[in-house]
């Protein structure tokens, strides 16, 4: 037999084999159906819910793959995923350990509100015979696209990005894009060394808000975040609408953000996570609130947009199990007719806000209750104010007028209606760094 005879009659016994092993391997793994429903039955005790799921399928070619098909979880409002492909590692598998590659997702829509108690029943992962293990690394990329987030305000915002994870679960690398948004919004970590310690990078607004964050092992298993960014030249207009909020602000905002949290798990963090922000603000806009016509027509019209030369203050943001508490604290605007001062509360589309205003023309010192929905806010002027400084102008022009609207508001929030029983009173706290409307 020639040399070459040789080869082809052993390349066709390995070809032989190789057809033999895999249909072999075929014959030995589950069926599509038996796949989809052991794969719901058991991801279903994992989470504590109930787990629907469209298709299973192997794939052996191009690379070992399972590919699940319109998945859900069921919940007040579900959370669905259009396509899950995993990746195995197979080494791992064949020592019994569960370890991934990759994992890519495609298409899912993940409501907030229903990973609150997701997980919170569940049972802890085991294979049939209770020996399989999960590996130190269970993951080693994930790579999500058309992922639609929706906030608890049912706000829906659509997410690419990718994850490369170290041990325990820390991010080696990982990038969060909003597709489309133009200019760019995007967030990068990078983990330095083995240390639990990422710089941060975020394209927002056509500005920036670079630093670092770091997390801290406490005792009983609890973790602490911190870190510091600084925001520069940020478009706040273009920043919220990046994210599908409505601003009602415009301008460039440069500051120093500290940040921190604690808890016991990722989702815990995000549930207590507390910012601080000292901002500036170069000139800009009021976008649906003229404040000049709200003090001269005593609250009943402010339609239309109020143009600033400037804004500073503290906004400090703070995240609670029901939502996000934004509070405003000494905040300071001026515009070409007039400047004021304040503190607000915004919580769940809910604002409340007390301001003095100055006008240059006169009156000065007044102030402003604005209160209600931000779809549908209220505004008012104590009754007090401008009797005070009408009397103040009278006995002394000028200077009376301030004096004059001072006492006025003093004597508003003494006999006005906030003086009753049943008259609201603002929630806004003061602060160490804030202060009352005079």
């Amino acid at each position: 037999m020639t040399r070459g005879r040789k080869w082809l009659v052993g390349l066709v016994a390995s070809a032989f084999v190789l057809v033999f092993a895999v249909a072999i391997l075929f014959s030995l793994l589950p069926s599509d159906e038996e796949l989809a429903n052991t794969a719901a039955v058991k991801l279903g005790a994992a989470l504590g819910a109930e787990v629907r799921i469209g298709t299973v399928q192997w794939r052996l070619f191009p690379s070992p793959a399972v590919m699940v098909q319109e998945m859900s979880v069921a919940s007040q409002q579900p959370i669905t995923f259009k396509s899950l492909v995993l990746y195995p590692d197979l080494r791992a598998l064949w020592s019994r350990r569960v370890r991934f590659r990759q994992v890519t997702l495609t298409g899912a829509v993940v409501p907030q509100m229903s990973l609150r108690s997701l997980g919170a029943h569940g049972e802890t992962f085991a294979g049939d015979d209770g020996q399989w293990t999960v590996d130190a690394l269970p993951l080693a990329r994930l790579v999500f696209s058309d992922v639609t987030w929706i906030s608890r305000r049912g706000i829906p915002v659509i997410y690419d990005g990718e994850v490369d994870f170290d041990v325990n679960w820390r991010p080696r690398a990982a990038a969060l894009r909003r597709p489309g948004v133009n200019p760019p919004a995007e967030l990068l970590l990078t983990r330095s060394g083995d240390e639990d310690r990422w710089a941060v990078d975020i394209r927002v607004g056509g500005g920036t808000a670079n630093g670092e964050v770091s997390l801290q092992e406490l005792a009983g298993g609890r973790m602490k975040l911190t870190g510091r960014l600084k925001p520069d030249k940020v478009e706040v207009a273009s920043a919220l609408s990046a994210f599908n909020r409505r601003p009602t602000i415009s301008g460039l905002a440069s500051g120093d953000t500290t940040l921190s949290a604690e808890g016991g798990t990722v989702l815990n963090l995000a549930q207590s996570l507390n910012t601080k922000t000292p901002f500036v603000m170069g000139p800009g806009k009021l976008l649906r609130f003229d404040l000049d016509k709200a003090v001269r027509t005593l609250g009943k019209d402010h339609t239309g947009q109020t143009p600033l030369d400037s804004v500073t203050g503290l906004l400090e943001t703070q995240n609670t199990p029901d939502g996000m508490v934004s509070y405003f604290r000494d905040i300071r605007a001026k515009s070409g007719s007039l400047s004021a001062s304040g503190n607000a509360k915004l919580f769940n589309r809910h604002i409340d806000a007390e301001l003095a205003v100055d006008l240059v023309d006169g009156i000065v010192g007044v102030p402003l209750r604005i209160s209600g929905p931000t779809t549908d806010v209220k505004v008012s002027v104590p009754p007090g104010a401008v009797a005070g400084a009408v009397v103040g102008t009278a006995v002394l022009p000028g200077i009376g007028t301030a004096i004059g609207a001072r006492i006025g508001a003093t004597l508003g929030k003494l006999f006005g209606p906030a003086a009753g029983a049943s008259a609201p009173k603002s929630s806004t706290p003061p602060g160490p760094m804030g202060r009352k409307a005079p």
